[in-house]
């Protein structure tokens, strides 16, 4: 695989640990933390796979407790690299970056229809935004809605580690064989956010990876050197499905179901489930 700013690399992996959409259910994301903290070994390696915030109530508490534990896990002896744990961006990461230059779009209040029928006034709400608000700068004109994003761009950035933690997202995460112990014809897993268009090479997904669900659920066969797609956001939150080629584990959280992640093998295969 091409390197790609965008699409992380994993390699040396014993064990891989992947974490459901968590929607703002800060609660259970420390309660699996406290579980994975007991079982992580050194040559572990943990993808999240996004949607972090949106329809639970507690964002911001989210995103604080995910960079306490990186900052944990990288201090895990004998000491991890910054890529041994991967943070993705899902739909609602993809709408908060254009919630914040809404001032762009040809019709805000359209945008803003959108995204709240999916969560995103859940989220502005949990970092102190207000989505009436939202939209009635957007009614006002370019001015004030432009003033409206600049302050919820400076509300983001005044939290410690937050601004960072956004710039950081990647778009998705292949596992691959080990070159030095790879057989011919070994493939990969990928792991990724909700899709992705089989027709489209890995590079050129785009936005199917936020909105490609119904393609996900059509796939029957590897996609390019990957047998195994895991994927993190189920919109109907149906629980862990496992199938020949992949592995969908997103049980509901933030929208009445419980919290979902599932270690892997080094191959992709299911090794353990947790739900909290």
């Amino acid at each position: 695989m091409a390197e790609n700013q965008t699409i992380i690399s994993l390699r040396g992996a014993e064990r891989i640990w992947a974490i459901s959409a968590i929607h703002g259910e800060a609660e259970r994301l420390a309660a699996l933390h406290d579980r994975m903290a007991e079982e992580i070994g050194s040559r572990d390696r943990i993808v999240y796979l996004g949607n972090y915030f949106g329809h639970g109530p507690d964002g911001r508490e989210v995103l604080d407790e995910l960079i306490r534990f990186r900052r944990w896990f990288l201090s895990y002896p004998p000491y991890m690299d910054g890529q041994d744990i991967v943070f993705l961006r899902g739909a609602q990461e993809e709408m908060w970056t254009k919630l914040v230059q809404l001032q762009f779009a040809t019709d805000a209040v359209a945008v803003l229809d959108f995204m709240a029928a999916r969560g995103m006034g859940e989220a502005l709400a949990a970092f102190g935004g207000d989505l009436s608000a939202a939209r009635r700068a957007a009614r006002e004109g370019t001015v004030p809605l432009t003033y409206w994003c600049n302050r919820l761009r400076d509300r983001q950035r005044a939290i410690l580690g937050h601004d960072d933690f956004m710039r950081g997202l990647v778009h998705a995460a292949a596992l691959l064989p080990d070159e030095d112990k790879a057989d011919e014809g070994d493939t990969g897993t990928l792991f990724l956010h909700t899709g992705l268009d089989p027709e489209k090479t890995l590079d050129a997904q785009s936005d199917a990876f936020w909105w490609a669900s119904k393609s996900f659920e059509r796939i029957d066969a590897p996609f390019q050197n990957f047998t195994r797609i895991v994927r993190g956001y189920d919109p109907e939150g149906a629980g862990v499905i496992d199938t020949a080629h992949t592995l969908s584990i997103d049980a509901g959280a933030g929208r009445g179901g419980p919290l979902t992640a599932v270690r892997l093998s080094p191959a992709g295969a299911l090794e353990k489930r947790y739900t909290v």
